[in-house]
């Protein structure tokens, strides 16, 4: 039986849910074409094109994956992560953003494996092939592991049977998703980024007056020799100071690298109604993201005094710890009704982090399968009317897989992310880049480069870090997997035809606007 406070709680996530489902409805008659669905008819504002952006790459990592980091191992790896992401999201809006922007109008591309396709003059459709099976691959698990992460939340605060809960969860994303497309995602991912934010002060208000303030806060974990040192670090489950050289950081930083080649992000910049706006989006998207890792970092610190304190339970490792925010709306919710309607308001955030990437992940899987793989590799053609239906049809589809790969619980968000995150960066990264700024580049560079950055990522992760763990090869497979695949493209590239001359005259009319 719940209790009245754990009635609230769920009233206020539950008007939230609705609010989501109610956006899809509102903008489901604007979707005329498959491209209206799955771009929005570039037709976004420059705040929805920001806080879409970095609300669809943040997830559940945010509010979950980072501060258990930062709690159970100090600030090392936890801070490098951050600055290396707030780079990475600097630079990808400020060199990217624009070129993007009109190049994939030029040469109308609705996607990135239509991008690569148009760009690189791959008339036999084998770049879209492999791109759309690439996202295909990272997209479904990384997109079930945010419904397992809806799932465990309702299951641990409530005991509702988590394949329950995590199939209603699930439910509201796949009904706003199908019903408004890309414009509904950009539309809620913006809403989503404002609950977001406001979970993140109450939680770092809260725990900061729990433990008295935050001189306290690093009284308590100065005693831990390495915890707030960004070169050591310390293991909290273990009890033991940990070292963070100069490769560690380098690894690290490396994840900022992921951001070129993160195809729901980059459809964003595809997206905007005017690339001249892209600069108000640039500053307010990096502002945004700094702040609010920063926060999230904090939170984690603060949490090994709430922990030690008792406020909250003491976690195992940074797997069981990802509950941080949690546990505290928990707590928030003891104090009364309004601080139950807070604390709803808090775990309203966390889904709100996890259903923001799972929208944007569902649409870029289904474009991939009814756009690029139906339509373009099997050459199946369809009436406008049947293209609405199938691209419905395909997020459907990809969310049945993704429900049944999210029926075991037992994942951790930060794992999947990261892995997610480096295969997308290793495979496309380096092909966007050149793609935008390397006339020389080719079809036979691009190909070569995107099999080898994404199989770098598998190699590395599963064999190389493995095998070697106690080495310097024990680094992120998104640094050597981004490095190896340029490389490859570089050399594929020289080796092979130049592009033709209508390829580069666009490029080059592209590179003067």
């Amino acid at each position: 039986m719940m209790t009245v406070n754990e009635i609230i709680i769920l009233v206020a996530i539950g008007l939230y849910m609705v609010f989501m489902v109610a956006i899809g409805f509102a903008v489901s008659g604007r979707n005329k074409t498959s491209r209206d669905y799955y771009l929005g008819g570039r037709k976004l504002g420059p705040l929805v094109t920001a806080m879409s952006a970095e609300a669809s790459d943040m997830s559940g990592w945010l509010l979950m994956g980072l501060p258990a980091v930062a709690l159970m191992g100090g600030l090392a790896e936890a801070v490098w992560t951050a600055v290396g992401l707030a780079i990475g999201t600097y630079i990808n809006w400020l060199v990217v953003a624009r070129r993007l922007r009109i190049y994939s109008e030029k040469i109308d591309a609705f996607n990135i494996p239509h991008l690569f396709s148009k760009r690189f003059g791959d008339d036999k459709k084998i770049l879209t092939t492999i791109a759309a099976l690439f996202i295909i691959i990272f997209f479904i698990p990384y997109t079930a592991s945010g419904f397992s992460a809806c799932g465990k939340l309702f299951n641990s605060l409530f005991g509702i049977d988590y394949l329950t809960a995590m199939i209603i969860s699930a439910a509201v994303i796949i009904v706003y998703c199908t019903l408004g497309g890309f414009f509904a995602a950009s539309t809620t991912d913006f809403i989503q980024s404002i609950v977001m934010t406001i979970a993140l002060f109450v939680v770092i208000g809260f725990s900061e007056g729990a433990v008295h303030g935050f001189s306290n806060v690093f009284a308590n974990v100065k005693g831990l020799n390495g915890y707030l040192d960004l070169f050591k670090g310390f293991d909290v489950a273990a009890n033991k100071t940990g070292s963070y050289g100069a490769l560690p950081v380098a690894s690290t930083l490396a994840w900022g690298l992921g951001y070129f080649g993160m195809p729901h992000i980059l459809l964003r910049f595809m997206a905007i109604e005017d690339e001249k706006k892209l600069k108000l989006s640039r500053r307010v998207a990096s502002i945004w993201v700094t702040i609010s890792m920063g926060i999230s970092v904090l939170i984690g610190v603060i949490g090994y005094s709430l922990m030690k304190n008792g406020v909250v339970p003491t976690y195992a490792d940074a797997s069981a710890a990802e509950t941080i925010i949690v546990d505290i709306s928990r707590v928030i919710s003891k104090f009364g009704y309004v601080p139950a309607f807070v604390g709803g308001v808090v775990l309203a955030g966390i889904l709100a982090s996890t259903m923001s990437t799972a929208d944007s992940q569902l649409l870029a899987a289904a474009s991939s399968v009814s756009e690029n793989l139906v339509k373009e590799t099997f050459g199946i053609k369809l009436s406008a009317k049947t293209s609405m239906i199938m691209a419905r049809v395909s997020v459907v589809a990809i969310s049945v897989l993704a429900i049944f790969l999210a029926r075991d619980p037992n994942s951790s968000v930060f794992r999947i992310v990261s892995f997610a995150w480096a295969g997308f960066g290793g495979a496309f990264g380096p092909v966007v880049l050149c793609a935008l700024f390397w006339k020389r580049a080719n079809k036979y560079g691009a190909i070569a480069g995107m099999l080898t950055g994404g199989l770098t990522v598998f190699i590395w992760k599963f064999i190389v870090r493995v095998k070697f763990a106690d080495t310097i090869l024990n680094i992120y497979e998104l640094l050597p997997a981004f490095i190896i695949g340029l490389i490859v493209i570089v050399v594929v590239s020289l080796l092979t035809k130049a592009p033709d001359k209508e390829i580069t005259d666009t490029f080059e009319e592209v590179k003067s606007m």
